[in-house]
């Protein structure tokens, strides 16, 4: 039996860095030059992100000289203006995501969870799955220490589903790109579809469908405390998620922003309404199929959401669409294969597709 996911996971989540001299670099004093950089640096990100909308203008209709009105100017204008929009809130999103993740350790996470109420632990879990972002390289250790820790497999999984699906970075990318309304839509429903489907799951008393060797396993295999960081290690955190996530996914948002721009500026509104517009009833079973073997981040696909919903297509089947695309996607699937067994992979994808499909129809009819 291989267990080399845990151990690579215990290998990048090791002690803090040290500087050459040997004194841990959580040792130093924050210095006050260090904080007017941060500031100067914060101030620069902010004109220039108010002035995007005058550059992206500027470059598509004096430099480029591109005539205005025309399909290919307004694709290229929205993705001049959208491609560093996207990742300069990304960036600075993730820096403070970075910080806020240091206060919630997969060890803290299952000791919140464990000993809960089942109904109780939904609820806190899908809660906790905000906080604790679900990547590849913690999925295996924090499904093993769940287990092992008595977690009932319910409340696992309402941490696995909110984990994903309610990306903070896709919140805050939605709010600045479409509002706080569309924001809290997102972030609510996901909320619900991981507490409810979690609940269903612990329901059919599956546990008997987790592979063999990850209850055999005991829970110490998992990350252990350390010392409490000090604010140094946890601004170090924060640099280190944006070097780290946004080093990863720059690829998969300005692809997300090419199709969204594409979207933009040569589909025609009719077509799209009529394709995923309210009156289609297929429209959100269809969105959520074509979602499914699609891969990409939730930043990624907020571009396209843009770009769909400026279209005119409707609320309910673009959420749907985007939801599957994040919480269901096939190499997510391929993952949790390691740990689960066919059957309750299988329930995990009904329930929770039933649930996206639920927020898609009833979304088109009260919007």
């Amino acid at each position: 039996m291989e267990l080399k996911p845990i151990a690579e996971f215990k290998t990048c989540c090791a002690g803090p860095k040290t500087i050459p001299s040997g004194e841990p670099a959580s040792a130093r004093p924050i210095k006050l030059s260090e904080i007017a950089i941060f500031i100067a640096v914060l101030a620069a990100w902010w004109l220039l992100y108010q002035s995007l909308p005058e550059i992206s203008r500027y470059l598509t209709y004096s430099l480029f000289g591109l005539a205005e009105g025309s399909h290919l100017a307004a694709a290229v204008e929205f993705f001049i203006y959208d491609t560093p929009k996207v990742l300069m809130l990304l960036a600075i999103v993730v820096f403070g995501v970075g910080i806020i993740n240091s206060f919630f350790t997969p060890e803290r996470t299952r000791r919140i969870l464990a000993g809960k109420k089942e109904s109780v632990g939904n609820v806190l879990a899908a809660f906790l799955g905000i906080a604790t972002p679900f990547c590849s390289c913690s999925a295996i250790p924090l499904f093993i220490g769940f287990v092992t820790a008595g977690i009932p497999l319910g409340v696992t999984f309402s941490f696995l589903i909110a984990a994903p699906m309610i990306n903070e970075v896709a919140v805050v990318l939605l709010y600045g790109l479409l509002g706080w309304k569309i924001a809290a839509i997102y972030a609510g429903t996901g909320l619900l579809i991981a507490m409810v489907a979690g609940w269903v799951i612990g329901r059919l008393k599956m546990e008997r469908h987790i592979e063999e060797w990850v209850t055999q396993i005991r829970a110490n295999g998992a990350q252990s405390e350390t010392e409490t960081p000090t604010l140094r290690d946890r601004v170090q955190l924060g640099f280190e998620a944006v070097r780290n996530i946004v080093g990863k996914v720059w690829k998969w948002i300005v692809l997300g922003i090419a199709v969204g721009a594409f979207i933009h500026g040569y589909v025609p509104e009719n077509f799209l309404a009529s394709l995923m517009g309210k009156g289609a009833w297929w429209s959100v079973p269809i969105a959520v199929l074509i979602g499914i073997p699609m891969y990409s981040n939730a930043a990624g696909m907020i571009p396209i959401v843009q770009a769909l919903l400026g279209k005119g297509a409707a609320l309910g089947t673009v959420l749907a669409f985007m939801m599957s695309v994040i919480a269901l996607s096939l190499p997510e699937i391929l993952i949790l294969r390691k740990v689960l067994k066919v059957r309750l992979i299988a329930t995990f994808v009904g329930v929770v597709g039933l649930g996206i499909l639920v927020v898609g129809y009833l979304f088109n009819v009260i919007i």
